[in-house]
């Protein structure tokens, strides 16, 4: 079953639009039978009062040259002996002659089954009759291909009295204009088929028409995003409506922009503030035991004691290891606040790879390129480092393994380089995976959190990605890829 619910606005336009065109074209359909049908029947029934009228004039006046002093039923009678049959000829009616009691005296209906012909008319009929005014009945019953009209009128004398019933009976035949009724019907139907299909067409342009400017605004709406340059929209001459709506969008723009600059803004100072935590939390873990290396060093000096140069150089040495655990702090923090000079030169990244793998001595580590050689312009130095962290990271993923496995594999696609680490290790847990990439954040006992959060700074640097897809117990896979210029 269709959901109308979800139909687009263009096609809900363009069927509405359908739908009034056929619903239109129904009604107009409809209203050309009716009128038609009530064009005939009053055609019909003024035809029959001509008729009717023409038939009373002509029996008044051979009411009239009769020149009878007192006209009775008999006189009736006798009096259109013939002259009814050339009456209901000429006027094409069937005549009937009734006494004032409804009995029938003479009638035009020629008809070999007498017992056919109606001899009396009813009591109801001349009580009816007798109740109006003026002194008409008339009845149009539909039949098939036309109607039967009758009327029941006086006939009077020359001084208007009444001396007898006037029946009349036509039967008025249709079939001709039901005929052009329904040649008329075909015509019209061919124009309604040329004029839906006009309108088909009408309602696909006009639908479209209305509907491009608001999906415009609604593929635009789509792509934005709070942390990236959104345009604004510029459509021209469009209606109220929908010039009301391009604007809102743009004054949203101008406040989403503002709110992304506050949200940097917000972001850059807290971090800076996490940052300056993490620097203040690693100074202090070497200083605590230079500290206590200090305070042994002043409880237990003795210049007299044989042994003192080996003491002050064990506690010297001990400084010195605090001291440039301090420097290496302080050289992490630095390069990672430091955003990569972005620096290019035509290398091979097959071979460049193979000279950062050569540090490593794990027999485990496996390296396999597509292809022999593979010009890139990228910084030799910073791809090194990038390959020596995933390495670094994905030995430390292996080192409770039994049987560790490491691989790097180097290919080509279309205008990228990539690079791909892969290691069977423990693997990242899923609510963490999210945290991979933030600053300070590490799943290990040592370290700085810094490793993969420096290297993808480098990789961004050069308009590149990274991302990794892991399954906990199974191992992860992080895939690097960059432009080739």
């Amino acid at each position: 079953m269709i959901n109308f619910k979800n139909i687009s606005l263009r096609i809900r336009i363009f069927l509405a639009m359908i739908l009034l065109v056929l619903i239109a074209s129904i009604l107009i359909v409809a209203v050309t039978i009716y009128q038609y049908d009530e064009e005939t029947k009053e055609y019909n029934i003024e035809r029959f009062g001509r008729k009717e009228a023409a038939t009373k004039v002509r029996i008044s006046q051979l009411l009239k040259k009769a020149n009878l002093e007192t006209v009775t039923a008999a006189n009736l009678s006798k009096l259109f002996q013939q002259q009814i049959f050339d009456i209901s000829k000429v006027h094409t009616l069937d005549i009937s002659i009734f006494d004032l009691d409804g009995n029938l005296l003479k009638t035009s209906i020629i008809n070999p089954f007498k017992d056919t012909i109606k001899k009396q008319i009813s009591s109801e009929i001349l009580k009816e009759l007798e109740a109006k005014n003026p002194h008409r009945i008339f009845n149009n019953t539909e039949v098939k291909n036309g109607s039967n009209e009758t009327s029941y009128s006086y006939i009077t004398d020359l001084k208007l009295k009444r001396i007898g019933v006037l029946q009349l009976k036509f039967f008025q035949d249709n079939s001709e204009q039901k005929r052009e009724l329904k040649e008329f019907m075909y015509r019209l139907a061919y124009v309604y088929l040329l004029m839906f299909l006009v309108a088909i067409a009408l309602a696909y342009f006009l639908s479209s028409y209305i509907t491009r400017s608001i999906k415009t605004i609604s593929d635009r709406i789509h792509t934005t995003r709070l942390h990236k340059r959104n345009e604004k929209i510029a459509l021209g001459k469009v209606s109220s409506e929908i010039n009301t709506l391009v604007t809102a969008y743009n004054s949203m723009i101008d406040e989403l922009q503002e709110s992304a600059v506050k949200l940097a803004k917000s972001e850059r100072e807290q971090a800076w503030r996490e940052m300056a935590k993490q620097v203040a939390h690693e100074i202090k873990n070497p200083l605590t035991p230079m500290r206590l290396t200090v305070q042994s060093f002043e409880q237990k000096f003795n210049p007299e004691d044989p042994t003192i140069k080996e003491k002050v150089k064990e506690y010297s040495q001990t400084l010195i290891q605090q001291i440039d655990v301090m420097n290496s702090i302080a050289s992490a923090f630095s390069d990672f606040a430091k955003m990569p000079i972005r620096k290019k030169e035509e290398i091979d990244a097959v071979s460049v790879v193979k000279s950062a793998l050569d540090i490593f001595n794990e027999a485990y580590i496996n390296y396999t390129s597509a292809e022999k050689v593979l010009l890139i312009n990228l910084d030799k130095t910073q791809l090194i480092r990038i390959i020596t962290n995933l390495v670094t990271n994905a030995i430390q993923a292996t080192e409770n393994e039994e049987n560790p496995k490491i691989e790097v594999h180097v290919s080509s696609e279309k205008s990228v380089l990539k690079i791909t680490v892969t290691d069977n290790g423990k693997g990242i847990q899923e609510d963490v995976a999210v945290l991979i990439f933030e600053p300070k954040f590490t799943t290990k006992t040592s370290g700085m959190g810094l490793g993969l959060p420096m290297i993808k700074q480098i990789i961004e640097t050069y308009d590149g990605t990274i991302s990794f897809t892991s399954e906990e117990g199974k191992g992860t896979v992080f895939t690097v890829t960059l432009p080739k210029t």
